[in-house]
């Protein structure tokens, strides 16, 4: 019995390091040659393995791009969950998450770049908004729903509501600006986070005053809009 479950245990961590292996070796080649360039059969080579077992672990390279969005998001995770519990206040919280988050992906900033050609597409199951994407933009939003739900900040219940979805859609337009970002260590990135964070702090503590119901309501209203469309698009 004993015996079974070390050969199944040995098997599962074989499994994982020829997986991330597999998925290394296509980073550097996408990375060096482009999307569309990039062949399973050259991922195979590269990482030493059958054309197959490239296939067995990874259907398709979207499938291995997808494999690359969750491991980031999981390198985040290891990150920032320690850390947030920590943090009381919304803006704390919302500076260290997406603080956080840019620091995790600086490594891939070349990739970023490569990749963004085709993830841009909106036809492209590669794109954020895609719904070969959706597990993967599920969980982070489920971070940012953790983000507000546990701020001491005054929020109303409607925008509390739809808060974390919003939240993410801010942070997808800071990766977009730091994909654009040839400055210095992305400083001109950490600054755009600073300022508007700050913003979008006294943006939300201003929601709560009742003479800001009516632009509330409005703004939610066009959040139900975008959430439809993306829908309409899976």
């Amino acid at each position: 019995m004993n015996s079974g479950k070390k050969t199944k245990a040995t098997k599962t961590v074989k499994g994982e390091q020829t997986k991330a292996l597999i998925l290394n070796s296509a980073l550097d080649l996408l990375q060096e040659r482009g999307y569309e360039q990039t062949t399973m059969r050259e991922i195979a080579k590269k990482a030493g393995v059958s054309l197959g077992n490239a296939y067995h672990y990874f259907g398709s390279k979207e499938h291995l791009i997808q494999s690359f969005y969750h491991r980031m998001h999981e390198e985040h995770l290891a990150v920032v969950l320690p850390k947030l519990a920590k943090e009381p206040t919304l803006k704390a919280r919302l500076l260290l998450v997406v603080r956080s988050k840019i620091s995790s992906l600086d490594p891939y900033h070349e990739f970023a770049g490569v990749l963004f050609k085709t993830a841009a597409d909106p036809r492209s199951p590669l794109n954020p908004f895609a719904h070969d994407s959706e597990p993967t933009r599920r969980d982070s939003i489920k971070l940012f729903e953790e983000l507000v739900a546990y701020t001491k900040a005054g929020i109303p219940r409607d925008l509390r509501a739809e808060l974390p979805y919003l939240l993410w859609l801010y942070h997808m337009g800071i990766i977009l600006f730091w994909i654009h970002d040839g400055s210095p260590k992305r400083a001109r990135t950490y600054r755009l986070i600073d300022q508007t964070v700050e913003l979008l702090d006294k943006l939300i503590s201003l929601a709560s005053n009742p003479l800001m119901r009516p632009v509330r309501k409005r703004a939610l209203k066009l959040v139900a809009e975008l959430r439809n469309l993306e829908l309409a698009d899976a």
